[in-house]
């Protein structure tokens, strides 16, 4: 979402430039050009009312010094015809120059030691004055011609004659020197274009932050909550996301007190039954119906597994009671596995690390988990029951498998769920589907992951994945 909002401003200030900058050379070039021709033709209009022989002090004076005029010769005025061909043209005399029009000499002068001759006309832009000149030229329909010179300060040159055929010598030009043009400054606009573009993703990234920062919050609280580590939420950032803070905290408290009273419930029914059952198991005891008294002994057999199961779901989940320690994973599992395989189960360890590798956890509930997931093969499976143990990337695998016809990859999901029993793919044996429900609940609690498979007997795989830690940690 930053990167997003980022690239958003940046490209809204390309944007901006470019369309600013297309305006500024569109309309400003126009405005600029419609100035300059009226100014001209005005200026042409005023100077024509002036004798000839008063111009150049007329024009030194109306703009206090700074600008001149500028007179050349006709070149073909003295020119004979001798058999066909010209002479090379001479030069008129030149007449005494006035005391006003001394400051013209001067001026030319000092801008060159030549004196400057008039440009060379071109329709070819290759600044933004010449522009401005090209479209003068192009505006001035009146046969008034305007040039330009090159250079370090250029001058610009306006005709005083008409040359409506592009053929007529010009002998008047007036010279207006260009010095006190300067260019933009674009290096200082460049920065300070830059500078705004720079405060502007300072401000939308902290914009940004302050948006996604209770989001990533509630996202953290979120995936604790799938690993059963519900945690509350500081409402923070604008409107919208302080109320989704406390609606997920409302919602946790909802789950907390749904949980409460599943635990209350879980937890009593239990204790209810003990009475009852007892009952039942002494009457049972007392008939002398041989064939009644072994269908009711397994009735009570399998009740009793039932409240078992009930009860070891509620001590399971109850995070509170969980005392966690630093255990050699390898030699735990081996004690596990030895005393399934001493009692008789058909139960083998395939794989175990040759190197000792440590994980934090509560050894009682972990034992649960593992007796849970041999239990269900050997119910639910076929014989025999796999188990192994693999390191890899820091972290302990855990694997149990067995011989049966496994769990539909579609159904594994529901498999999870508590309370869930696949009747297709078990046996009714007496369970009320709470152990794959608990084992999952308590390696959620080790900060692990617990997941189903297909062994490569196409029975049931199940992993169970475990952080490691140093030795040393507590």
């Amino acid at each position: 979402m930053i990167l997003f909002i980022l690239g958003t401003v940046i490209l809204v200030q390309l944007g901006s430039f470019a369309v600013g900058n297309y305006l500024k050379e569109r309309f400003l070039e126009d405005v600029v050009v419609n100035y300059l021709s009226t100014t001209i033709r005005t200026l042409r209009s005023a100077v024509s009312q002036i004798p000839e022989n008063r111009r150049a002090e007329f024009i030194i004076e109306a703009s206090q010094k700074r600008w001149y005029l500028l007179s050349r010769t006709d070149p073909y005025a003295n020119r004979r015809h001798r058999g066909g061909t010209l002479d090379a043209p001479v030069p008129s005399p030149r007449p005494p120059v006035p005391e006003a029009a001394r400051e013209v000499e001067r001026a030319r002068r000092a801008a060159a030691q030549k004196p400057p001759r008039p440009p060379r006309l071109t329709d070819e832009p290759s600044n933004d004055i010449l522009k401005i000149v090209r479209r003068l030229n192009i505006e001035l329909d009146d046969g008034t011609r305007v040039g330009l010179t090159r250079g370090p300060t250029p001058r610009m040159f306006i005709s005083l004659q008409s040359d409506d055929d592009g053929t007529k010598f010009i002998r008047e030009w007036l010279v207006i020197p260009l010095d006190r043009i300067q260019p933009p400054n674009m290096h200082a606009i460049t920065i300070a274009w830059l500078s705004l573009t720079g405060l502007l993703l300072i401000l939308a990234a902290g914009f940004a932050w302050h948006i996604t920062r209770p989001l990533t919050r509630l996202t953290l609280a979120a995936d604790k909550l799938a690993q059963g580590r519900p945690e509350r939420v500081t409402p923070a950032g604008p409107n919208e996301t302080r109320q989704l803070g406390e609606r997920f905290n409302a919602m946790l408290d909802a789950l907390e007190e749904s949980k409460a009273v599943q635990q209350t419930l879980l937890a009593g029914l239990p204790h209810d039954l003990k009475s009852p059952l007892a009952r039942m198991r002494l009457r049972v005891e007392l008939t002398d119906d041989v064939t009644f008294k072994e269908g009711m002994r397994n009735d009570v057999h399998e009740m009793q597994d039932m409240i078992d199961q009930f009860i070891s779901y509620v001590r399971g989940s109850d995070l509170a009671t969980y005392k966690f320690k630093t255990i050699d994973i390898g030699h735990w599992i081996e004690e596990r596995v030895a005393s399934w395989h001493n009692a008789g189960s058909p139960v083998h360890l395939r794989a175990q690390p040759a190197t000792a590798a440590y994980t934090s956890a509560d050894t009682l509930s972990l034992g649960r988990v593992l007796d849970n997931l041999i239990s269900n093969a050997l119910k639910h499976g076929r014989p025999p029951v796999e188990v192994s143990l693999t390191v890899a990337d820091d972290k302990a695998v855990i694997s149990v498998a067995d011989h049966g016809d496994g769990i539909p990859a579609e159904r594994r999901a529901e498999a999870l769920r508590a309370f869930s029993r696949l009747d297709s793919a078990r046996t009714m044996t007496g369970s009320v589907g709470l152990g794959l429900s608990l084992a999952e609940t308590i390696v959620n609690a080790h900060n692990g992951r617990l997941r189903l498979d297909s062994s490569d007997s196409g029975g049931l795989l199940v992993t169970v994945t475990l952080p490691l830690v140093s030795p040393s940690a507590s």
